[in-house]
């Protein structure tokens, strides 16, 4: 798992609520395959996860304390905040906002895929656009076939839909 990550692979991996596709965020060619593959606009950005904090801060420009402290309190955890993107954080990222979706994930074994990357990875739902996300790897299968270059076994959380997004200057809700 961890060559297919360093060599540009796309990954397909149990998350909180649904299976989730990602790659290395630093790699553009990976990330536009991602991208495509989902038929997703790259206007809309991405989330990215971590096992903790310093793999996504990197990515992350300054904040006030009690706007960070929001976020930090609900880590590691099902909840995806809005901050404001390091200025150097590629755009394939960002898409159109100043902000970068982020988590520090609970789900083990999300978890154990940063721990053994060392990196955050990019975490978007497994499915085409407009398709439900996919719950299970068969689903990835039937979505992608030979299109993602390894799927991770494992079970998705107990979440009935993905995670909430939330901005973390204004605490405002952006994903039910």
């Amino acid at each position: 798992m961890r060559q297919v990550f360093r060599s540009g692979g796309l990954l397909a991996y149990p998350t909180e609520a649904v299976f989730g596709l990602g790659c290395d965020p630093w790699n553009a060619q990976a990330v536009d395959r991602l991208l495509e593959l989902k038929m997703r606009a790259p206007e809309k950005g991405l989330i990215l996860i971590g096992a903790e904090f310093e793999q996504l801060a990197p990515f992350l420009g300054a904040l006030a304390r009690p706007a960070l402290q929001r976020a930090l309190d609900t880590w590691p955890g099902p909840a995806t905040w809005l901050l404001p993107a390091n200025p150097g954080t590629p755009r394939w990222l960002c898409g159109n906002h100043p902000t970068l979706a982020v988590r520090v994930t609970a789900h083990p074994v999300a978890r154990a895929m940063c721990q053994t990357c060392r990196s955050a990875l990019v975490s978007t739902s497994a499915n085409p656009g407009g398709r439900a996300p996919a719950r299970d790897a068969l689903h990835v299968r039937r979505y992608f076939h030979q299109a993602i270059d390894c799927i991770v076994p494992g079970r998705v959380g107990g979440l009935p839909r993905p995670t909430p997004i939330r901005d973390a200057r204004s605490g405002a809700c952006v994903r039910v």
